[in-house]
């Protein structure tokens, strides 16, 4: 398949036609990672906004609902590279990102790339590792490279990390600093499925769903609709609306710390990644009210004066959520 006549290299804002075959192909990726993960529509929906705005994601919740069957159900879903890290506390930056060996047969130090050379990486129980090697994320999530004594090597593309963590336990594990949190386009929640996708989940459990996925997008295909995403266009109104929020975050007086720089582009281009995959040429104020609490919510801090450190995520949110509902939509 390929969408190259849909939408003009380098051109202008791209056609409702060219928009509409964008989302069709976007759906049977849908379709194919939905087939596995039952009942959890909104949380798929977010992380293909991810992946088309060129962002990385974060899956924060309790253990068995899904973080790490959502990640491979979607590499699963595309003809690329994947690969899985599980994070511990031994473990260190060159099992991530690779190291320089000695060849007896060249007589000189080669690169042997780490897991981290591949499309889709997915990190998992990422905050059970120290921030040493938290930190060898930073380059490779910020700028698709990473640097080995002092030689550059540019990671494949597309490039998606995701991350899952547990917030209920805390023993032996090393919360996330700002820095490493601001890389992260979205942060989602899986949350308990319904009673109904419950039975189907029970139903379909003498077999792997994963082992009947096969690729409905290749890595070609992604790379060509992140890059109509960019050409989506966001009015001038809606651009005042995306500042006005982030803005009120910055003087909140429940929190420490606002939406950085990052973080409004972020939010510009996942906005413009929702438009796309709805089959849209524009954004709409929904968009941005939607992509609000997961895209925001984690780039700030709240004050310890108003709440305790394990319901810094949940109060941050609600505040979110009542700046959304206070700040005045254009017309």
């Amino acid at each position: 398949m390929s969408l190259a006549s849909t939408h003009e290299a380098g051109g202008a804002d791209i056609e409702p036609a060219g928009a509409g075959a964008y989302a069709e192909a976007v759906s049977r990726l849908d379709g194919a990672v939905c087939s596995v993960i039952r009942g959890k529509d909104e949380a798929v929906k977010l992380a293909l906004v991810t992946l088309f705005a060129r962002g990385h994601l974060l899956i924060e919740d309790v253990p068995g609902v899904g973080k790490t069957t959502l990640a491979r159900a979607l590499a699963r879903s595309l003809d690329c590279g994947f690969q899985r890290i599980q994070f511990t506390s031994d473990l260190l930056p060159a099992d991530v990102i690779g190291t320089s060996i000695f060849s007896l047969e060249t007589q000189r130090f080669e690169f042997r790339p780490g897991p981290i050379f591949a499309n889709v990486v997915l990190a998992d129980e990422i905050n059970r590792t120290t921030p040493k090697t938290q930190s060898a994320l930073l380059e490779a999530m910020n700028e698709n490279q990473v640097t080995v004594e002092k030689t550059t090597h540019a990671l494949p593309q597309p490039f998606l990390v995701i991350a899952t963590q547990n917030p209920i336990e805390h023993h032996g594990t090393y919360p996330l600093p700002e820095s490493q949190l601001d890389r992260f386009l979205l942060r989602v929640r899986m949350g308990y499925p319904s009673i109904e996708s419950e039975r189907e989940i029970l139903a379909n459990s003498a077999r792997d769903p994963l082992d009947s996925l096969a690729p409905v997008m290749s890595a070609e295909e992604v790379a060509e609709i992140q890059h109509a995403v960019r050409a989506v266009k966001v009015d001038e109104d809606l651009v005042g609306y995306t500042l006005a929020l982030v803005e009120r975050t910055r003087h909140h007086e429940d929190l420490s710390l606002g939406v950085s720089p990052r973080g409004s582009v972020s939010f510009y281009h996942a906005a413009q990644a929702l438009a796309l995959i709805e089959g849209r040429s524009y954004t709409i104020p929904d968009d941005f009210k939607r992509l609000a609490v997961p895209v925001l919510a984690h780039r700030t801090v709240v004050s310890s004066r108003y709440v305790s450190t394990l319901k810094q995520a949940e109060q941050a949110e609600t505040i979110l959520r009542e700046i959304v509902e206070s700040t005045p939509v254009p017309l």
